[in-house]
């Protein structure tokens, strides 16, 4: 009996964590369509160009980028994130705490995350300065940050004003264009197959998580 007990318990446990990564998956892809919605809204060519869901090789895998922001005051590689609850953040450890309805959860510290996205981006535009490709971690969701909000990390709306507020030009609608045309020409194809294997890179490096 108590085998038995055990072994339900470890299948509820299983079944739980799973259910909460499938929500999670099934809330960012949402979140990610809802993000792209408002930057469409607010920033318009021929200005700004929004890529969503980029893929890209790189030597030991691939980076798949949520979005890029190509803009007259630069190139933004954005991260996003939907989540509720607590948010414990320290922008120098590896793993980040959602505290939710008294349940505990572990998840990649996306700031880390996003230096390789911003890597990837910036092996391809080559020819730009690097300091004009710039990480965001964009927060869709209700989530509170009981920690100091690290640097790069915006809500929706402070990311939209974060974007506004960049009134110095990097560059002409020509070298926008090369960028994008760069962009566009090394992407991986959106596929099934491209998603698994980035996925199964994924738990790869970090070990399932």
């Amino acid at each position: 009996m108590i085998e038995l007990l055990l072994l339900l318990a470890a299948v509820f446990a299983i079944g739980f964590a799973a259910g909460h990564y499938y929500r999670v998956y099934s809330l960012q892809n949402r979140a990610e369509a809802n993000l792209a919605a408002r930057l469409i809204e607010n920033f318009t060519a021929p200005s700004y160009h929004l890529m969503n869901n980029v893929t890209l090789r790189r030597n030991d895998g691939t980076s798949q980028v949520d979005h890029i922001l190509i803009a007259r005051s630069g190139v933004y590689v954005i991260e996003t994130k939907n989540y509720k609850g607590w948010i414990f953040a320290n922008p120098r450890h590896s793993m980040w705490t959602q505290v939710l309805f008294k349940s505990k959860f572990r998840f990649l510290n996306p700031v880390h995350q996003n230096f390789g996205h911003v890597r990837a981006v910036q092996s391809l535009l080559d020819f730009l300065p690097p300091e004009t490709i710039s990480s965001a971690v964009v927060f869709t969701g209700k989530a509170e940050f009981k920690t100091e909000l690290p640097v790069g990390v915006y809500s929706t709306a402070s990311f939209i004003n974060h974007i506004r507020s960049q009134v110095t030009e990097v560059m002409s609608e020509n070298r926008m264009q090369f960028c994008i045309g760069r962009l566009e020409a090394n992407r991986l194809a959106l596929t099934q197959q491209t998603d698994v294997e980035h996925r199964q890179y994924v738990q790869r490096k970090h070990g399932g998580v």
